[in-house]
């Protein structure tokens, strides 16, 4: 029998948007993109990114209360990429979001630095965002250069 090796790896999780869910999603993300034997520097970034990102559904989405937020990881060859959604209020303007240092939060509590730091940690960032319906950033990076291939039972 010819063994039938799996390119790509998918991993869903949802989770509320509780701020304690946080680190959750960074600890996967780091597990996930452990197989690609990343550099320290590599998986540190990638980290950082998918916390930001994550930080800014939990924070921004639902204003009123609970919701979920959905990560799906998937991984190919040399690259992970992460997708973090969530279905509340939006971005009505995903352009001015990603400026340096713009922030809706007039209390002086968030830098407003989110979509920087995860544009500089990671290869590709991707936002797609419908006011009332929800956001999806997409993270891309390319790590290790050691492709994950294991035979499927």
């Amino acid at each position: 029998m010819k063994e039938q090796i799996r390119e790509v790896n998918r991993v869903e999780m949802t989770f509320d948007n509780n701020p304690e869910n946080e680190r959750i999603g960074r600890v996967m993300a780091s597990a996930f993109a452990a197989a690609l034997n990343p550099t320290m520097e590599e998986l540190s970034d990638f980290k950082t990114a998918v916390s930001e990102a994550v930080t800014n559904a939990i924070i921004h989405a639902y204003p009123a209360g609970r919701g979920d937020i959905l990560m799906i990881f998937e991984r190919e060859r040399d690259i992970v990429r992460v997708h973090i959604q969530d279905w509340g209020v939006g971005i009505a303007d995903i352009r001015q979001s990603m400026e340096p240092l713009y922030t809706t939060w007039k209390s002086g509590e968030r830098s407003g630095m989110g979509f920087t730091f995860m544009e500089a940690f990671t290869d590709r960032v991707e936002v797609k965002s419908e006011p009332g319906k929800g956001t999806t950033v997409s993270l891309t990076k390319k790590m290790g250069g050691v492709q994950w291939n294991r035979p499927v039972n």
